[in-house]
């Protein structure tokens, strides 16, 4: 006989569910539980949570979250990543098991987030694809590769006389307000359209200052290539000494799948002197400038894990842009000579070349690339050779020339010479130039074609010489590209200088 769905026996549910309980497995369960002892400034030390791990989020009552920066016999030591007003001292800490991660992946892009992840912006929230733990190991000597594909900044002073290349770590260093962003900035605006993810790190930055930075980016550059991670001065401790591991691991995410990211770091100097203040916080003995003496592996560790990795890790790139920031032009300060020992080259700002109106203010002779030159294009080297001595013996001449003139025809020669590489060198903000312009605008140099415009001409010219190249025929193929030059390309390159010229005399008349 069939019985309909009607006719079947009312307790077949409660068999399931009988069943189901039955193959529970009853017994006690353990939960470590710790609490707050004491409370400050940001950092918790927490008794009873004695098998936790450095870095471990642990979780704290009423939902605060924080990681484990110290361990001591008795407690340990938490660095909380929200405000901590809610969280007395006998508050209950829960172990979560996992270490402070971040999420990564093509979603982040465009977006500003903290060093959590979590949007900052109005855009909603972000759909995870996966997450790292900020804190990864540097790749191995042998999983690394040369440096040897320039990575193209768009200022003049920087891709011929310190080229930086992909892989690269180029400190940019020097007083407040000497142009260290707008250089890190500009780099970033002159990406857009190449293959490079930018990951921006603000940390301890004012808030309007950040602003600034996204709303260039958005109007100038390509923010759909560029990641915001903003740890502002208003923000935790802990959330600032995360921020700038926080951004690394999000730009790992493009390098190990053979992509390239360039990531800029604003500042590590404030990233140091919050190290310092958890630190001493912590009751950790204390060093040099009263930093711990952990300060130098700190940004080692971080620094390390830029590099151009190898084809058999896929040939990928990471290059750091950290910013410093120095006081009465010293640079052999503590947390200076740390970052350019451990950093490929350092860009150095002069704040007399600012206050002379010099833009960028880059001193020629105490900045260096390391490795830069081997990645810088050859046609481009081949003309940028002489400039920097050139100049360097300028600024000499010129300072002397102020105790009286000189007679010597050759000299004079020689300083007005100077005049013109540095009115070449002077750049405005969001002006970048082609590696094809920049070629062009040396060669004119040594050539001397540009020893009868007038300095102040020098600016114009540079904004009319694009739109000559692109006009000439022969250098169709290597404007996007110009890795090396024939003598018909150069001759082409010199003649639409000529050309450029000439359209700046009738504008003059």
């Amino acid at each position: 006989m069939i019985m309909s769905d009607a006719d079947q026996p009312e307790s077949t549910g409660i068999e399931a569910l009988a069943d189901r309980v039955d193959r529970v497995e009853l017994g006690p369960s353990s939960e470590a539980l710790g609490r707050v002892t004491e409370i400050a400034d940001g950092l918790a030390h927490v008794s009873g949570l004695m098998a936790a791990r450095l870095g471990e989020l642990l979780e704290f009552e009423g939902g605060a979250q924080g990681f484990v920066l110290n361990l001591e016999p008795e407690s340990i030591q938490a660095v909380l990543l929200d405000p901590s007003d809610a969280i007395p001292a006998g508050s209950i800490v829960r172990r979560t098991g996992r270490l402070a991660s971040v999420p990564v992946g093509e979603a982040l892009l465009g977006r500003v987030v903290d060093p959590l992840g979590r949007p900052l912006d109005e855009a909603g929230p972000i759909d995870v694809e996966d997450r790292q733990p900020i804190e990864r190991p540097a790749p191995d000597i042998i999983d690394r590769d040369f440096v040897t594909e320039p990575l193209e900044s768009g200022l003049l002073v920087v891709d011929a006389l310190f080229a930086v290349g992909r892989g690269q770590r180029e400190l940019i260093i020097g007083e407040r307000a000497t142009g260290k962003t707008s250089i890190a900035v500009d780099t970033i605006i002159n990406q857009k359209g190449s293959d490079i993810v930018c990951i921006y790190v603000a940390i301890g930055q004012r808030a309007t200052a950040v602003r600034r930075v996204i709303d260039a980016v958005r109007s100038r550059g390509d923010i759909s290539r560029c990641i915001v991670v903003v740890a502002a001065a208003t923000a935790e401790p802990g959330l600032r000494w995360l921020a700038p591991f926080a951004g690394t691991t999000m730009a790992e995410y493009f390098r190990d799948r053979g992509g390239h990211a360039l990531i800029v770091y604003d500042d590590l100097t404030k990233h140091a002197t919050t190290h310092r203040e958890l630190s001493l916080l912590a009751r950790q003995p204390p060093g040099r400038e009263a930093y711990p003496g952990d300060i130098f592996f700190l940004h080692a560790r971080l620094l390390e894990r830029s590099a151009k990795l190898s084809q058999d890790k896929g040939g990928g790139s990471l290059t750091a842009l950290p910013i410093a920031e120095i006081d009465a032009g010293n640079l052999s300060g503590y947390i200076p000579t740390n970052l350019i020992s451990i950093s490929d080259g350092q860009i150095v700002l002069s704040s007399k070349l600012f206050a002379a109106n010099q833009r960028p203010a880059v001193d020629v002779g105490l900045s260096v690339s390391r490795v830069g030159g081997k990645a810088q294009l050859a046609a481009l080297k081949a003309v940028a050779g002489q400039v920097r001595l050139d100049y360097a013996q300028y600024l000499e001449l010129r300072m002397f020339s102020r105790f009286g003139g000189f007679g010597d025809a050759s000299v004079r020669h020689r300083i007005e010479h100077g005049d013109r590489i540095g009115a070449l060198l002077s750049q405005p903000r969001f002006s970048p130039l082609r590696s094809i312009d920049q070629i062009a605008l040396l060669t004119a140099l040594g050539d001397g074609l540009l020893d009868n415009v007038a300095l102040d001409r020098i600016e114009t010219l540079k904004r009319l010489l694009p739109g000559v190249i692109d006009s000439e025929p022969r250098l169709a193929e290597i404007s996007a590209r110009p890795a090396t030059l024939s003598a018909d390309q150069q001759d082409a390159l010199l003649a639409c200088v000529r050309l450029a010229i000439a359209k700046l005399s009738e504008g003059e008349s």
